[in-house]
């Protein structure tokens, strides 16, 4: 019972961070939640909760497209190509250890991702608002 709560708080305080939070602070939540999930996962497979493992897997490969999908492909140039490229990639393997219930290939991906992940977290705080400053610009031109 008191699990639930637990539960229902972490929902709760999670929706509040999502409302307050900046574009970057959501793209390393996604990443964090991936991250997360695909741990869950390893644990799922290992007990061999195939049902939790496929739930687990399947977020982790919606939030690699949700973070693929969201890449700036106009102005993010070779970087934008390349992180398309990897969360493909990532998206595919996740797959494939959902199939073959391969801890190695789960391990794989999070090697993939955490890097990037430590990379996004590094970014001044300077550099951000100029980015969003950019994006403002170009979205005003376009209108």
């Amino acid at each position: 019972m008191a699990l639930k709560g637990i539960n229902a708080y972490k929902k709760g305080s999670l929706k509040q961070d999502i409302a307050n939070a900046d574009p970057h602070k959501i793209t390393l939540m996604l990443m964090q939640g991936a991250l997360d999930r695909m741990a869950y996962a390893k644990g799922n497979m290992e007990r061999k909760d195939f049902e939790s493992k496929a739930e687990n897997l399947s977020r982790v490969t919606a939030i690699f497209v949700s973070l693929r999908d969201s890449l700036d492909m106009k102005s993010g140039g070779e970087i934008s190509d390349n992180l398309f490229s990897l969360y493909d990639y990532m998206i595919q393997r996740v797959i494939d250890a959902n199939v073959q219930n391969s801890l190695l290939i789960m391990d794989e991906v999070t090697n993939l991702l955490l890097p990037i992940k430590n990379a996004w977290a590094q970014i001044p705080e300077a550099a951000k608002q100029e980015a969003y400053a950019i994006q403002r610009q170009n979205q005003q031109a376009a209108m």
